[in-house]
């Protein structure tokens, strides 16, 4: 396992941060724990939750596990969505956040998370209160790095000059999705990341499990065929039908297709380490050895040839290769 650095800050988090959605949910609190245990041996330090995951369980499991450690950890937790009936238990307001972060701190039995991501834009509050609440907890020693997720570049640029202008505490971290299927972020997001310093931390590079390789299979079960969500996100035909060729692509190479999902990702210059999930141990085995595959400029090239290429960001086709 490589660590990197994250933002600017000076704090090295490892090459792949494990995301535990599934704790609470899909994994009850041994099989989480048996992942847990297996992201450590692996020499993950990083670790995702959010406070709406599993209506919170995922946060106190995390809690639990991390007990004994929490000095060798980096741990991220998200608010914004909806925690109760009440209208505002959602959002990014000031007085939605800290009350959010202080109880995942409860729930997490910590006094600190190193990151606090937002975990969408929120058009009812002005980008300057979505920061200022940010600042607010920096302030308090409750956050200590500052990260949005699902905001896009002209947002998390505007959210910069913020901070900025107010000697705020700056962005340390974005959190979009990105995969071979789901590559809009690589037009301005990226870029705007790299330019900035910003860490990247992909969610979904297996684009929800569609690039796993499972869903070649007649009768295959999954969030893809459970899950509206997914099914809207990932319904597109030309989607699955460059899952079928990524997943000839790997097996001809010996790879499982999962593994080659998230080197792709991780592989992109701006990412600092992709998110992996899993519902096992056994399903996390692949994630886990994406650390194996060397996935040269070649290599990448060949695959991302598989999947459409976004246009650049004025449109211009004609110029996109020169």
């Amino acid at each position: 396992m490589k660590y990197l650095v994250l933002g600017r800050t000076g704090v090295q988090v490892s090459q792949l941060c494990f995301g535990t959605m599934s704790f609470g949910g899909d994994a009850d609190p041994q099989e989480s724990a048996r992942m847990y245990r297996a992201c450590r041996e692996a020499g993950i330090n990083f670790f995702d939750t959010a406070d709406q995951y599993n209506k919170g369980r995922s946060e106190e499991i995390l809690g639990e596990l991390i007990r004994g450690s929490r000095d060798d950890l980096v741990i991220a937790t998200k608010c914004f969505n909806p925690t109760g009936s009440d209208v505002n238990a959602r959002g990014s307001s000031r007085r939605h956040v800290r009350r959010a972060v202080e109880a995942s701190l409860k729930r997490l039995g910590t006094d600190r998370v190193e990151l606090l991501f937002l975990h969408h834009y929120d058009a009812l509050t002005p980008l300057d209160e979505q920061m200022r609440a940010l600042e607010d907890l920096v302030r308090a020693g409750k956050v200590l790095y500052p990260a949005v997720s699902n905001y896009t570049a002209w947002q998390t640029q505007g959210a910069l000059a913020i901070q900025e202008r107010s000697g705020w505490a700056r962005l340390q971290a974005i959190q979009p999705m990105y995969n071979l299927v789901k590559r809009q972020a690589e037009v301005e997001l990226l870029p705007m990341a790299q330019a900035n310093g910003v860490s990247v931390f992909p969610y979904s590079p297996a684009a929800g499990g569609l690039l796993s390789g499972k869903y070649t299979d007649k009768g295959a079960q999954g969030r893809l065929v459970t899950n509206k969500m997914y099914q809207t996100r990932y319904g597109e035909p030309w989607a699955h039908d460059t899952a079928v060729q990524f997943a000839v692509f790997c097996k001809a190479h010996g790879w499982h297709a999962m593994s080659a999902a998230v080197a792709w990702v991780a592989s992109h210059p701006a990412v600092t380490a992709p998110i992996i999930g899993a519902r096992s141990v056994e399903q996390l085995r692949a994630s886990l050895d994406s650390v194996k595959i060397d996935m040269t400029p070649a290599l990448r090239a060949a695959i991302s040839a598989l999947s459409r290429t976004p246009p650049p960001a004025t449109d211009r086709l004609e110029e996109a290769n020169k």
